[in-house]
């Protein structure tokens, strides 16, 4: 008798139509079937895994856009230029009118390692070359090594530098200076993304022998265009001596104070990253060309009227 009420109980519990279930889940919908259901649960549990497994074998993600792709994150960040020009004008001085026996263009050569120490100062070393084969004495017109620092405290960005000016067979000129130079960000002045300006303002002091400040203040502003990879960067500098004896390839004796020069220029940078598809976490390259024209400002100061310009390679990481 016991063991007839046990089996009856047992039939009932595990029926379809039964008061309970072993996985507690409700009757399959009207017009479905417990088969149906399962398959149905199946093919999302299969989609869910495709999307959190990176291994499978869903679709993948769309690949990131040239503008999307991140520049090194690093904390150091190289950065390496070099061009011909048809001559080299530094702070408006031409040093090609050196040349005895015809002309030659201009390698022009700047690299520079710098450290991202957060919102703390960034230290950097820097080395600028002219390499001119005209040259009567050295082929190798100019070595200027740079070592300093460059400290972000928007909305002004300020730099500190020693600079050493090494001038091959001419070593009574290597004479060092100290610089700073500060640029104010008046993007927040303009309320735009981006700088309109950058106006800076650079003082140059020479500590050695013959002692005196050379002083530049410029503009400039960068147009980009970031569909294609082009950047278009005009400027304009002016400068300014006190009581300062010029001395590059050439000597000026005299301690002269006023104007020395105004220089106007464009800078034409294009993408080649864009060009081949390149991805920028391999470093960003860039074709350059450059035009200027530099006219003096006083017949008592060393300066030169030039036109100049070049092309190059520019590299950064």
């Amino acid at each position: 008798m016991r063991l007839g009420i046990c089996l009856a109980i047992f039939a009932a519990v595990m029926s379809p139509g039964g008061y309970a279930r072993a996985d507690d889940s409700p009757p399959p919908a009207p017009g479905g079937t417990g088969i149906q259901t399962a398959a149905t649960n199946l093919t999302l549990n299969e989609s869910l895994t495709a999307q959190e497994d990176p291994y499978s074998s869903g679709p993948p993600s769309p690949a990131p856009q040239w503008g999307d792709q991140h520049l090194n994150n690093g904390g150091a960040h190289f950065s390496l230029d070099f061009a011909y020009a048809n001559r080299y004008v530094y702070r408006g001085v031409d040093h090609d009118i050196v040349a005895s026996h015809g002309n030659s263009l201009n390698l022009l050569f700047d690299g520079r390692l710098e450290f991202d120490l957060g919102r703390y100062p960034h230290p950097f070393v820097e080395l600028f070359t002219n390499i001119y084969d005209a040259d009567p004495l050295s082929r190798f017109q100019e070595i200027r090594p740079i070592a300093g620092a460059d400290w972000n405290l928007r909305p002004f960005d300020l730099e500190l530098e020693h600079v050493s000016y090494i001038y091959p067979e001419r070593e009574e000129f290597n004479l060092p200076e100290v610089d700073t130079k500060i640029t104010f960000d008046d993007s927040l002045l303009f309320n735009t993304e981006k700088p309109i300006f950058s106006p800076y303002v650079l003082g140059a002091y020479v500590y050695q022998k013959n002692q005196g400040w050379y002083v530049e203040t410029g503009l400039k502003h960068d147009f980009a265009f970031q569909d294609i990879g082009l950047v278009i960067s005009p400027q304009v500098d002016v400068g300014w001596i006190s009581g300062l004896i010029q001395q590059f390839v050439i000597l000026n004796p005299l301690h002269n104070t006023g104007w020395q020069h105004v220089e106007v220029g464009v800078t034409v940078s294009y993408s080649l990253n864009v060009l081949l598809n390149l991805s920028r976490k391999f470093g960003e390259f860039d074709v350059k060309g450059y035009g200027y024209y530099d006219d003096r400002l006083s017949s008592n100061i060393t300066a030169t009227n030039a036109v100049w310009g070049g092309m190059g390679l520019g590299f950064k990481y």
